[in-house]
């Protein structure tokens, strides 16, 4: 099927909706990794880099689904309340929007940055409403690597959301980047393994501030 535009196609935007009601995870090659707050974490060890792809399943109290959509496309939002955001903006490339994104990393370590497309669709599927936001990293060379600066060349991110029925918000996250460097497999590991629900947790919060921004 032809992208939907921005790169996507339709059949990706219907895959992250059909993972937020039946997760796929066959076999017993997605190990659980974490369960906690409502959230459950399951990883795919790629054992060619040694890195995991996740996929994140749980609910958000308290947190309306266009509320959380609206949230994570807004990027000038976002260097308010994700506190390792060192830059974040969108630019125009050869009549696409592409986003640059710097992260901050702990010394001794370089930051990273991505450059990548996104696209936001909302969709309806039996009667109900379904937010699907889909990212990844593409080649841009307007935007030129920086010195002391790590571009990672490989993230995918997909984020699913409907209503949970009552004031908060069922979600799917699929998520995988390679870091590039030196940086061990087994920290990178490890950092996003508890970086990803902290992730989901201060997205949580920033929904309940931007309600009252609002």
């Amino acid at each position: 099927m032809e992208p939907a535009g921005g790169g996507f196609s339709e059949d990706q935007f219907r895959e992250a909706c059909a993972e937020l009601r039946r997760p796929a995870l066959p076999g017993a090659s997605w190990e659980l990794l974490l369960e906690a707050l409502g959230i459950s974490i399951y990883g795919l060890l790629d054992q060619q880099t040694g890195l995991y792809e996740y996929k994140v399943f749980g609910v958000l109290d308290n947190c309306l689904p266009d509320v959380l959509a609206d949230v994570y496309m807004d990027l000038d939002y976002r260097k308010q309340w994700d506190q390792y955001v060192k830059e974040l903006y969108e630019k125009e490339c050869n009549g696409e929007t592409v986003v640059y994104w710097q992260v901050k990393y702990p010394f001794p370590m370089s930051n990273r940055d991505y450059v990548y497309i996104r696209q936001r669709r909302d969709l309806d599927l039996d009667g109900k409403k379904i937010h699907v936001i889909l990212a990844q990293s593409t080649p841009v060379p307007q935007v030129a690597e920086r010195s002391g600066v790590v571009r990672v060349n490989q993230y995918k991110q997909s984020l699913a959301i409907e209503s949970d029925g009552k004031k908060g918000s069922k979600v799917f996250m699929y998520y995988f980047d390679n870091p590039g460097g030196q940086i061990p497999s087994w920290l990178i590991n490890w950092v996003a393994k508890s970086g990803v629900p902290n992730f989901l947790k201060d997205m949580g919060k920033a929904c309940q501030n931007y309600l009252k921004k609002t």
